[in-house]
């Protein structure tokens, strides 16, 4: 038994743990959700992660990210989360892409194989577009919905797209996925109402209207239900029978 993992195996099982070290998930999007979920994917010995981002590091983002630290302002965040998942799992092997998903993007991000994919992107088209093609490829997908301007962690699950409410992130992803076909998508949400936040003075970058506020504790723990899921659908039962509801 690998001592690194021990405490997971115990948990979940060698079979289960063999499943996880022979399992390449990708996760896009590494901002504050993407970004813990990749360092809980990585520390539960997930064997291959790919991850795509295109934004780098800035100090606004060090109060909630976790690769960012004044040592890695500036760099890629795909280049940053790989470093420091490096220093996690040595063996985990890494793919760092400085990218944006999108359309014209598809088929480049797509020439690899995955077994499971996380949807932390926050521009809506691209979300949509990702979630489309997983489906129709039959690659099992989770996206992130909304988490800035929230407050309470505690109000956070994991779900089916047609069960959300109150979200508008959700409403807008519910109604273009049922015009797609796609009534049914495992998601992590929260109905909190979003929080009157103050005007932070930071221009929001290309395809975003305004910079949401957020606190490290929301998406640190919307990262942690992804890394959840993945982890407990890849692995199965404790040995490989279906997992506990």
């Amino acid at each position: 038994m690998d001592e690194q993992f021990i405490r997971t195996q115990m948990l979940l099982g060698a079979p289960a743990m063999e499943r996880l070290r022979n399992s390449h998930v990708a996760v896009l999007g590494l901002g504050g959700v993407g970004g813990w979920c990749t360092e809980a994917l990585c520390r539960s010995g997930v064997g291959e992660l790919t991850l795509a981002d295109q934004d780098t590091i800035s100090v606004s983002n060090i109060n909630r990210q976790d690769a960012a630290l004044w040592s890695t302002v500036g760099m890629e965040k795909a280049q940053a989360t790989a470093l420091r998942l490096r220093d996690i799992s040595p063996d985990c092997v890494l793919h760092p892409l400085a990218i944006r998903y999108e359309a014209d993007s598809r088929e480049k991000f797509f020439s690899a194989r995955y077994d499971y994919i996380v949807d932390a992107i926050d521009l809506v088209s691209c979300k949509l577009d990702l979630i489309q093609t997983a489906h129709q490829r039959g690659i099992p997908i989770i996206s992130a919905l909304g988490t800035g301007n929230k407050r309470d962690a505690q109000q956070l699950r994991i779900t089916d797209i047609s069960q959300t409410e109150g979200c508008p992130l959700a409403r807008v992803v519910r109604k273009e996925l049922r015009k797609r076909g796609i009534p049914h998508h495992k998601v992590v949400f929260s109905p909190e109402l979003a929080f009157n936040a103050e005007d932070g003075n930071e221009a929001p970058p290309p395809g975003r209207r305004s910079i949401p506020a957020s606190a490290i504790w929301v998406p640190a723990a919307a990262g942690l239900l992804l890394a959840q899921a993945v982890i407990l659908d890849l692995a199965g039962g404790r040995e490989g029978g279906p997992t506990p509801s």
